[in-house]
This record gives structure tokens, C-alpha cells and sequence, in this order.
């Protein structure tokens, strides 16, 4: 492999003759080997934007020579396309409020517009991976406002996927809607519900989980950029902040604005911190969810078994013909994953001292983490799992007919002490509540008939 011979404020470091990124992130990418990953596309798409709009701010404010501003932009223009992605050598963990992230995409920017200028990579007296690339910018203000950006595109996602489910629930509590089952409190037999009714719940607060979501990424909608360090903008010229703003929000397709407060951006992860609690909120719905279909599927012959699961693979490699919940088991890890997420966000969050967070990096690998499981596995888990969910309808009615918790119904017949002496006896003798009321003439034939109708269960639902 052949070296060239770059030059930072430390001094000399030989970086490979062909890699794009330079002396920065040489360095960084041997102090920083900690997950073995590579830090997000979207990560690297929302840098490479805001590299973008700060040379078009700058160009305009005639603070960047026109042609070093027309290389920048149409470098950033090819990485936004796909090419040189392998240049960004930084782990998604990393230095201290991302400086090692931020330095490697101007070196990689900078190193490919000095080939689109006929230059050599390694020239930054042309154009420089600070003074150009980072012009009126500072890692504390480019990293968080990536992190809104970054989040923003991948909860765009979860929020696509999450309806994909809601629309699935919707549907299979329709087909559900005139499926008697027994409810359940306590874990412990209840008045009877509709199968209907359990997946239509599902689906309404996944929806008010779903609300919460976009409510946050609202707030991630203002950015600090323009703050550059601490908050106080300095460096940046008069404009620049409402311009780079404008033209991030355009190249990002996001209605970014500019933040109240630039030392609030800069200090405080509360909107962050917020996006990361919403994804907990609708993991702690799902896995609940997920739990009841376990539970319901349970069997087939000696659980619940009151729906019918559908096979993606076989359960057992030694019991043959097993069906498990594989997939709801799944979303059950993922659901734990992104609680988990949510607890290191909050501890980086409020690990932040005076004018700056420097928890940014491990912060933000957590919520794209959360968001990719969720954007990737929830459509699967709506087609394959929930599309293809039956009633076991004759397990179902059988439940119904043994169940002696049907005395409640005739409560207001007989009333509550008589209603649970019938209860005990049914458990004791084995028989219905409907044969143990008629031996007892306590309630007349048509009033029993009336009282335990599917009509009046489901009112009473």
C-alpha cells in the first residue's frame, strides 16, 4: 500500500495514497475501536447536508470564494448519491460531542473537492478540511443538529412501519369483531370481551403511542446550527444561521428551524431525550402485545390455544410439527433493545456539564438503533404475524359455555352473594352456570336465555 504524507495540528501522519478521509480521522480511527460499526447513513447523509448548506450560506454571504463553494457542494453531491461511503472511517462511537466524526466528513469532502479543482488530496492550502469544509461551523453545533437530522430521517421510518401495524391490528379486529373470548384480569377468568375489542385496543394505543412519537419529532425540528461553539455563533458570519438552515431544510426535505436558544441546543438533549422515550413508549405497547399473543396462542393442546399462529419456519429441530411465536418472540427482543436504548440516552442526556454535551455520539447510536429495529421489523411482523392470525372459534365458544364467571352477568337477577355461591358450586361440580340456575329455579328460562345472550355479552363488552 502506498502513503501520502498529510499534516494536522499534531503534526505528520501517513494516510493510505487513496483514501479520502485525512490526518483526523487517521488518527481517530485507531483510538476509537470500540463497536466495530460504522456510523449511520443517515448520520453521514445529514453531515454531508449541513457541509452542503453551510457552503451555499457562506458563498452567498461572500465569506467562501465562489469556486471553492461550487467544489464543496458538488462533492457533497456525489456522497449524497452513494459514492466514497466507505471513507467514513470513524466507529459510531466515538470522540467526545462527535469532533472525530465531524473532522472525518470535511477531510473526506475537502479530499474530494481538491480532485474536482485538478488538485492532489492532501493540498488543503486549496481547500482546507477547517477553514472551507467547516467554515462559520464547530462540532458544537454541527454534531446535534446532524443528530436531529439523522433521527428525523430514521423516525420518518419507524413512523411508516408503525402504521403498517396499526392498519394490520385494524383489519384483524374487523375479522375479530363477533369472536366471543373470555376476558381476563389478574390473569384470572373475566367477563367476556371480543377478540375484536383486545386487537382494536392494540391498534388505538399503539396510535396514541404513534401521536406521542410525532409530537417529538417535532421538537427535534429546531436546530442549533449556526451556534458554532458554546451557543455564541462566533465565526459565523451576520445571516448565515437563518440561510444554512434554509438550505438544510431544503436538501433534507425536513422543516428544520432555527432553535430559540442556541445555548439550549448545544447544552441540552431534551428533545432527543424525548424521541428516545417515545420509542420506548410504543416498545412498551408492542411487547405487551406481543406477551397476549404468546398467551393466546399457547397450546395447541394444553394452553389457551384461542388463536391460531401462522408457521414461518419450523419450531423445534426435534419435535417435529411444532409451531412457536417466533416472530412475537422476536419483537419482544426488540422491544427490550429499544428500553434499553432509551436508559443509555437518558444517562448521556443528563451526563452533559456547562455549555456543551459531549455524550452525543453513544446518544445517537442508541436512537438509530432503536428506530432501525422498529423500521425493519415491524412490517414483517404485521404481514407474516398479525395477517395471519385465525380464531380458534370453537376453543373460543368452548370457553365461553365452561367459564362460570358468566354469573356476573346475572348479578342484577340474583344478586352478587347468590351469583358466587353459584360460581363456587359450578368449580366444585363441574356443571354450567346455565344447569345450575335452572335446578335451582332461580331465574326463568327466557330471563337466563336473555341474560347470557351473545347480544347481551357483547353490550355488556
Amino acid at each position: 500500500m502506498s502513503f501520502r504524507v498529510d499534516k494536522d495540528s499534531l503534526g505528520k501522519v501517513k494516510v493510505p495514497s487513496d483514501a479520502y478521509y485525512g490526518p483526523f480521522a487517521s488518527r481517530a480511527k485507531e483510538m476509537y475501536r470500540v463497536t466495530g460499526q460504522r456510523a449511520h447513513p443517515n448520520l453521514i447523509r445529514a453531515f454531508v447536508m449541513i457541509k452542503r448548506s453551510a457552503a451555499l450560506a457562506n458563498k452567498e454571504l461572500k465569506v467562501l470564494d465562489a469556486q471553492k463553494a461550487g467544489a464543496i457542494v458538488k462533492a457533497c453531491d456525489e456522497v449524497l448519491k452513494g459514492k466514497l461511503l466507505d471513507q467514513f472511517v470513524v466507529e459510531a462511537i466515538n470522540s467526545g460531542a462527535g469532533t472525530a466524526f465531524n473532522m472525518n466528513t470535511n477531510e473526506v469532502i475537502a479530499n474530494r473537492a481538491l480532485e474536482i479543482l485538478g488538485k492532489k488530496k492532501g493540498q488543503y492550502e486549496a481547500v482546507s478540511p477547517n477553514d472551507h469544509v467547516n467554515m462559520s461551523q464547530s462540532s458544537n453545533d454541527t454534531f446535534p443538529t446532524a443528530m436531529h437530522v439523522a433521527v428525523l430521517l430514521n423516525m420518518q421510518e419507524a413512523d411508516a412501519a408503525l402504521s403498517v401495524l396499526i392498519r394490520s391490528l385494524r383489519k384483524k379486529a374487523r375479522q375479530f369483531s363477533d369472536a366471543i373470548k373470555i376476558g381476563r384480569t389478574h390473569l384470572m377468568d373475566a367477563i367476556p370481551v371480543t377478540l375484536g375489542a383486545e386487537f382494536e385496543q392494540y391498534a388505538y394505543s399503539l396510535s396514541r403511542a404513534q401521536k406521542n412519537m410525532r409530537d417529538a419529532m417535532d421538537g427535534l425540528r429546531e436546530v442549533g446550527l449556526g451556534g458554532t461553539a458554546v451557543g455564541t455563533g462566533a465565526n459565523a458570519p451576520k445571516g448565515y444561521r437563518k440561510l444554512a438552515i434554509r438550505h438544510l431544510s431544503e436538501v433534507s426535505g425536513l422543516k428544520l428551524r432555527p432553535s430559540d436558544n442556541m445555548f439550549y441546543s448545544l447544552q441540552s438533549k431534551l428533545d432527543v431525550a424525548a424521541a428516545s422515550s417515545a420509542l420506548r413508549n410504543v416498545a412498551i405497547e408492542l411487547t405487551k402485545m406481543a406477551n397476549d399473543i404468546r398467551l393466546m396462542a399457547a397450546g395447541p393442546v394444553a394452553g389457551l390455544a384461542e388463536v391460531l399462529i401462522p408457521a414461518v419456519h419450523a419450531g423445534s429441530s426435534i419435535m417435529p410439527g411444532k409451531v412457536n411465536p417466533s416472530l412475537a418472540e422476536c419483537l419482544n427482543m426488540v422491544c427490550f433493545q429499544v428500553i434499553g436504548n432509551d436508559v443509555a440516552v437518558a444517562m448521556a442526556a443528563q451526563a452533559g456539564q456547562f455549555e456543551l454535551n459531549v455524550m452525543l455520539p453513544g446518544m445517537l447510536k442508541s436512537v438509530l438503533d432503536s428506530t432501525d429495529m422498529l423500521k425493519n421489523f415491524l412490517p414483517i411482523f404485521a404481514v407474516h404475524m398479525i395477517d395471519g392470525l385465525k380464531a380458534n372459534r370453537d376453543r373460543l365458544e368452548s370457553y365461553i359455555e365452561k367459564s362460570p364467571v358468566l354469573v356476573t352477568l346475572l348479578n342484577p337477577y340474583i344478586g352478587y352473594l347468590k351469583a358466587a355461591e353459584i360460581y363456587k358450586e359450578a368449580l366444585k361440580t363441574d356443571k354450567s352456570i346455565r344447569q345450575l340456575v335452572l335446578e335451582k329455579k332461580l331465574m326463568t328460562p327466557a330471563d337466563l336465555d336473555k341474560a347470557l345472550s351473545k347480544k347481551n355479552i357483547l353490550g355488556a363488552g
